[in-house]
């Protein structure tokens, strides 16, 4: 949890092989997962926020098959963020409009 700009940045480009200045969230945590880090681009700059947690871990959600990566929906990152563990939940069967794929997913 050293990296700051700059090394956030090349993990996303370079690791993660996405653009950072995409407009998405990019959430970094550290192994014992009571701190994470979030990458942001605004439009015209870099936003990087902390979180430490004073007790307890994040609930982090298991790893796909895309390596490190995790893609969160919006109302998963605010469970995440407010102490929910993600695995002990399940959305509704709801029509959810996939932005890259252009095609109907339900969650």
């Amino acid at each position: 949890m050293r990296k700051g700009f700059n090394g956030l940045h090349g993990l996303v480009r370079d690791r993660l092989q996405l653009e950072p200045r995409s407009g998405h969230l990019f959430l970094f945590c550290n192994q014992s997962r009571n701190r994470l880090k979030i990458l942001f681009w605004d439009g015209n700059g870099l936003w990087v926020c902390a979180k430490r947690l004073e007790r307890g871990r994040f609930s982090w959600p298991q790893e796909e098959t895309q390596g490190d990566r995790v893609r969160l929906t919006h109302e998963e990152l605010s469970l995440l963020l407010g102490g929910i563990d993600l695995e002990r939940t399940r959305a509704k069967n709801w029509y959810r409009y996939e932005e890259k794929n252009l095609e109907k997913t339900s969650n």
